[in-house]
């Protein structure tokens, strides 16, 4: 409330008034413009369907490790691939990449399965290896060696590039997002943009998902470099792109929470 003063000493109320609306330029890619019409339409298709446009479901298992027990929980994870990858061809499941956490979580390792043909081939895996007495005994020793575990089953965004395996001596970097809720259309509209300004500094996108069974409204962006001076060189080198800068302000209001992660691939991880 604003106070102004009369004639004769005395003050009124006055009420302050904000207006909502701006003149729009009328060029349309005006950066005010494109501000103004943001919006999500109502529709009848599932967010999952308009983000991600294939039968493949990925599996990110988290699992936190006892200080003391990082040789052996190892030793079992690799145990357990090769137990997978040698007796059950037929399960259309398949590890993309293991790593070790470097800097964030420290004692954590996170492992990402590929399981093509939908929710129906995690089914048929979990029936078949909940059956296998060798399977089961190296996953009640690795509950000796954990203090806690996540899972969460994950879709591909559509428009980030295919993963592929990367050979040589990388890192990977894990950027983690809790968005609000109703908001993942939003994003993956302003990501969709964003993805091409990375793409023109030779940023290797390696992976872009986003959670379907877990923890909801979650998405994880991986990218691949050669070294953490790289990495520095290349998110710089994005800020001087024209248009990252309007793409980073449309998305940071709509995080509740972030973190990131530095990894490194296991021995026996698929992708180095």
């Amino acid at each position: 409330m604003l106070k102004t003063l009369r004639p004769n000493g005395t003050t009124k109320n006055c009420a302050r008034l904000i207006t909502t609306s701006a003149p729009v330029s009328k060029d349309p890619e005006s950066w005010l413009s494109k501000l103004l019409v943001r919006k999500i339409e109502p529709t009848k298709e599932s967010h999952s369907r308009m983000l991600s446009d294939k039968e493949i479901i990925y599996a990110l298992h988290t699992h936190n490790v006892k200080t003391d027990s990082m040789a052996k929980y190892i030793n079992n994870y690799k145990t357990t691939v090769e137990l997978v990858n040698s007796k059950y061809e037929n399960l259309s499941c398949n590890l993309v990449g293991s790593w070790t956490v470097q800097v964030g979580d420290m004692d954590q390792c996170v492992h990402l399965w590929r399981y093509t043909g939908g929710f129906e081939k995690i089914d048929q895996a979990k029936e078949e290896l909940w059956h296998d007495e060798d399977y089961m005994k190296l996953m009640a020793e690795r509950g000796n060696l954990l203090r806690s575990r996540h899972l969460q089953y994950l879709l591909a965004f559509s428009y980030w590039p295919e993963i592929s395996s990367r050979e040589g001596k990388n890192l990977y970097e894990m950027r983690s997002y809790r968005l609000k809720p109703g908001t993942m259309i939003e994003w993956g509209n302003n990501w969709a943009r964003a993805i091409n300004f990375r793409k023109k500094n030779n940023e290797a996108a390696f992976a872009g998902f986003f959670s379907q069974i877990g923890r909801l409204y979650n998405v994880h962006h991986i990218w691949c470099y050669k070294s953490l001076k790289e990495r520095k060189e290349i998110r710089e080198s994005a800020w001087r792109n024209p248009g990252w800068d309007e793409c980073v302000a449309y998305t940071v209001p709509l995080i509740r929470e972030m973190h990131c992660r530095i990894l490194t691939p296991t021995e026996f991880s698929p992708t180095k």
